[in-house]
């Protein structure tokens, strides 16, 4: 089968790591990502501003990138949801919406592609830490990704999962907002991240690396030294 990695703008251009985890990780159970260079950002940032038709030349371009991927993987539950919408895009051009649709069913977040296809939920990774986990809004909501992640940590070795308090509110960032809403996104990463520290967490993870961007700013412009980090990441430091 051919397995795709749909890097996301974030992790290309500035948590490179991401990518390369994911692919070490995967690559033990046989996996070899391929990754066309031609793929772009999603377009979620004009779609959620309601520029559509420059969010469907961005969804046009991740289309052709995939076209002949049998599995399209991802470290972002946000960009792989946008994908999700890609049908409401196209819904005018019967053409579009069936490349869509098809798209969609075979886009997934990694650790949904980890434990829902591969089937694999313990990687043998050791990570003797206190943990505390992020689920971000749009894996979670959009993708239904809830258990995938807390199954993996669960047979990480060593690793301590302490729950984050109101750990399904948003941090604040989601995309545009965080520009348009400044102070209201501000308001909501510093209670985001006061929650975080009251865990007394080593390590605070995530499938997002927007959302812990977002935090990871807030606590380092607090002094606070909380690693955060991607599952990916997490696990194959654990594993390596």
């Amino acid at each position: 089968m051919k397995v795709s990695l749909f890097i996301t703008c974030l992790s290309d251009a500035l948590y490179p790591r991401v990518g390369e985890a994911m692919v070490r990780v995967l690559a033990r159970y046989g996996v070899s990502l391929q990754f066309p260079e031609v793929q772009t950002c999603c377009g979620q940032p004009a779609f959620n501003s309601g520029y559509w038709k420059e969010a469907r030349d961005s969804a046009k371009t991740i289309l052709d990138a995939f076209e002949d991927s049998d599995f399209v993987i991802s470290p972002s539950g946000s960009c792989t949801g946008m994908i999700h919408h890609y049908p409401k895009l196209f819904e005018d051009d019967p053409v579009m919406l069936e490349r869509a649709n098809r798209l969609q069913s075979k886009a997934y977040e990694f650790t949904q592609f980890l434990v829902q296809v591969l089937g694999v939920t313990d990687v043998g990774a050791a990570f003797p830490h206190k943990v505390t986990y992020h689920p971000s809004c749009h894996g979670s909501r959009i993708l239904g990704v809830k258990d995938e992640p807390l199954a993996l940590m669960k047979n990480v070795k060593g690793l301590e999962l302490v729950p984050l308090p109101f750990a399904e509110d948003c941090c604040g960032f989601g995309g545009t907002f965080a520009v348009k809403m400044a102070d209201i996104s501000g308001a909501m990463v510093t209670e985001k991240a006061d929650h975080v520290l009251e865990t007394e967490a080593e390590v605070l993870v995530g499938l997002d690396m927007a959302c812990l961007l977002n935090i990871a700013g807030n606590l380092r412009y607090r002094n606070e030294p909380v690693r955060v980090m991607h599952l990916a990441e997490l696990l194959y430091e654990g594993v390596k």
